[in-house]
């Protein structure tokens, strides 16, 4: 009997594939004479045999594994789900407080309008009398009572009690930001950037970076802070234990310089993104890299160029301030404007505290920002302009400046406060 004929094409098997399927394989059409047609025939049938099993166990594996997927993502949309019902229901009550305060309002004011009508229909009365030596007994306590009426509406009775906008704003950034990053651990040692947004530096550990690479730069620190790191190794055998925890001391200055991803399109940046004008008329917006949250910083601003006696404002802003008008019109900055002889402090469009004082080319503007006192203070030439500008500023700030094409002004960042601009007047009672 002939030996029966065999494939050329190489072929790779696992360790479990028997012994007489490779060697089969791996021998050549010389060698494969040797063997009778029965044993062929057998090694043959035991590999056609070994690859259908493979085969069927790969898909049921893979059919397991892709229902185990769709339900842990499916018990995350639950999860999620369940919070946004908890977060609905805050927001309802919330609502319904206010509703209540609103027609509690509403209630008092109706009452106080019957309370005044009667009263002024039994002035009308009194007037009506023709009893002059009665009206002149009474009319001293109907004077009063009218007066104390109309103080008690003069006093706000119609201002709102409770405003209507919903203080309350959802921190989305971290889920979504997992929700981007979520993959299988393999994958995620293969793809990670190694630049990644920072932890809370106060809060516990959290993992920032997963990947091949050695060295990992971490954005979004608050400076003169400490942070605690440690790694651990991972490997296609598993993950490793933790290393011990190293302490790292960020600078204790803040270095920054303007953004030019954030300010408005007319903003025109120089030097290294340090030196900042416009290519407009009107006032255009530009932010700072850093954003801060605690501490305290100074930074100033030397005014390269200043014609025509324009108006630029500096101060600190929110990322979502407004971009296309001057810095402190909106609800998101809080600003100094200054034109040559005097300056103004600016939120919400409110004008407060005229100052004498202005700027020209060569002048310097500093700005305190000092987030444990939760106040912002404006300096020009390293004299302070006015009171404490603005108190009771709370949560993350970045440098802003708004300008038009008639100022030039340069940043200068990684500042201690001067002890010579001492301590900030505070403003008057």
């Amino acid at each position: 009997m002939q030996p029966l004929p065999l494939h050329r094409g190489r072929r790779c098997f696992p360790p479990s594939t028997p012994l007489r399927i490779v060697l089969l394989s791996l021998m050549s059409r010389e060698r494969c004479a040797f063997l009778t047609g029965e044993e062929v025939a057998v090694a043959w049938c035991d590999l056609d045999v070994f690859q259908h099993g493979a085969w069927s166990v790969t898909k049921e594996n893979g059919l397991d594994y892709e229902a185990c997927l769709v339900a842990q993502c499916d018990a995350l949309v639950d999860a999620l789900t369940r919070q946004k019902a908890k977060l609905l229901t805050k927001v309802t009550k919330e609502r319904e407080h206010k509703l209540k305060m609103v027609w509690d309002q509403i209630n008092h004011c109706t009452l106080k309008l019957h309370q005044s009508t009667g009263l002024m229909e039994y002035c009308l009365e009194v007037i009506k009398d023709n009893d002059p030596a009665g009206f002149l007994q009474i009319s001293d306590a109907l004077i009063k009572r009218v007066q104390v009426s109309q103080e008690q509406w003069v006093k706000g009775a119609l201002e709102p009690k409770v405003s209507a906008e919903f203080d309350l704003t959802l921190d989305s950034e971290p889920l979504l930001l997992a929700i981007h990053q979520l993959d299988f651990i393999q994958m995620k040692c293969r793809g990670q950037s190694p630049r990644q947004r920072a932890p809370n530096a106060a809060g516990p550990l959290q993992e920032v970076y997963v990947g091949r690479e050695t060295l990992c730069t971490i954005d979004g620190l608050h400076f003169n802070s400490t942070y605690n790191a440690r790694v651990k190794a991972l490997n296609g055998s598993g993950v490793g234990p933790y290393s011990k925890t190293v302490v790292l001391q960020t600078s204790d200055v803040a270095w920054f310089t303007f953004d030019p991803n954030s300010g408005h399109r007319d903003i025109i940046l120089s030097n290294d993104n340090q030196t900042a004008t416009c290519s407009s008329y009107d006032d255009r917006v530009v932010l700072g890299t850093a954003a801060f949250s605690k501490g305290v910083h100074y930074w100033e601003l030397h005014v390269d160029r200043y014609d025509n006696h324009p108006d630029p404002a500096f101060g600190v802003a929110r990322a979502s301030v407004a971009k296309d008008m001057m810095l402190g019109k909106d609800d998101k900055a809080w600003a100094m404007y200054v034109d040559n002889n005097r300056s103004w402090f600016m939120h919400c469009n409110s004008h407060t505290n005229r100052t004498e004082g202005g700027v020209c080319k060569g002048a310097t503007v500093g700005l305190l920002l000092d987030l444990n006192e939760h106040t912002l203070t404006f300096f020009i030439n390293g004299q302070q302009q006015g009171p404490t500008a603005f108190s009771h500023v709370d949560g993350v700030f970045m440098p802003a400046l708004s300008l038009n094409r008639n100022v030039q002004v340069t940043l200068h960042t990684g500042l201690e406060v001067p002890p010579s601009l001492g301590r900030p007047k505070l403003p008057a009672n």
